[in-house]
């Protein structure tokens, strides 16, 4: 029996340990089939959120927001657009010519870019400025010199300012000379000629509030002008038939007084970043709207491409 128990022995402790070994190689095994099943799913995800990112109207948080069907068929890709809020201002379709540079030269859509970086840029100049004829200017060059990017910030909306005033004026240039004001675009060409006259003053309320000489006297030039308005003005045709005097006319409403004091900098500071903003901004909204409902954003008649003309045949 020792003889027996000493053969086994050493058999048993060597079955033991393959015992143990072939458990660990299987657990291993076991762990490596997880890692590679987990790189799998991780791989499969990856696949379908890039298909998301190319195919974003698949998602189903577009589809939450387009409650129609996504079919790819026109009827349904037009549903998409005229049934949500933040896209049926643009048109359903278009015309090719319409997204021609060369045709468009993409003045609207830039001017409406510089107008976004000017309330931006307006927005974070508020915080350092205060209307006030002692600290105005205090403000300007506290701004210039002491906050970090301040001058890059208030040079980006004063050249901001003068770029929207050149991008309006060849904007409605363009539209001119490609004929975008007639049938049926008569209400729309209005709508952009009151939009370039609250551009024209955005700019000129603005000249105001440095509070320095230059400021001071282009609203004195300025206001003088205002006061020989027809009708408007105490120094214009029918103004004084019309009762206008000196502390009553258009110029007196604009200063809030006859000189340019400390009125004239509080009226041009509300005009400038409150009232005319908001009249600007609500007449963008409906000149959008007509550029939509007029069919797009180029002249009345379509403009053959190039590779549409057809040389005549030589016989």
């Amino acid at each position: 029996m020792p003889e027996k128990n000493g053969t086994d022995g050493p058999n048993g402790a060597a079955g033991n340990g393959s015992d143990s070994s072939s458990a660990g190689g299987n657990g291993a095994k076991k762990r490596v089939a997880v890692i590679v099943e987990g790189a799998k799913a991780v791989r499969t995800q990856a696949t379908q959120e890039i298909k998301a990112l190319k195919h974003p109207e698949k998602t189903d948080l577009w589809k939450s927001m387009l409650r129609v069907k996504h079919d790819e068929t026109p009827r349904s890709r037009a549903l998409g657009v005229l049934s949500n809020v933040f896209l049926h201002l643009h048109p359903a379709k278009i015309n090719r010519d319409a997204v021609a540079y060369r045709y468009t030269w993409g003045m609207g859509g830039m001017t409406f870019y510089v107008y976004i970086t000017l309330v931006f840029t307006g927005t974070l100049l508020m915080f350092y400025y205060h209307p006030s004829k002692i600290v105005a200017f205090r403000d300007i060059l506290y701004l210039e010199h002491d906050v970090p990017f301040g001058k890059l910030l208030r040079n980006m909306h004063r050249w901001g300012a003068h770029l929207m005033v050149i991008m309006v004026e060849l904007h409605m240039f363009r539209v001119f000379l490609t004929g975008s004001y007639k049938s049926p675009r008569q209400f729309h060409w209005v709508v952009g000629v009151i939009l370039l006259v609250l551009t024209l003053l955005l700019s000129f309320t603005g000249y105001l509030l440095p509070d320095d000489q230059l400021g001071f006297w282009a609203v004195t030039v300025g206001t003088n002008m205002a006061r020989a308005t027809p009708l408007l003005g105490h120094d214009g045709p029918f103004g004084r038939q019309l009762g206008m005097t000196p502390f009553n006319d258009v110029r007196f409403g604009l200063l809030g007084g006859s000189i340019v004091d400390a009125n004239a900098l509080l009226r041009a500071y509300i005009w400038h970043c409150v009232a005319i903003p908001i009249i600007a901004s609500t007449f963008m909204v409906v000149h959008f709207w007509r550029v939509r409902k007029d069919g797009g954003i180029s002249g009345p008649a379509p403009v053959m491409l190039e590779s549409e003309i057809k040389e005549p045949r030589k016989f």
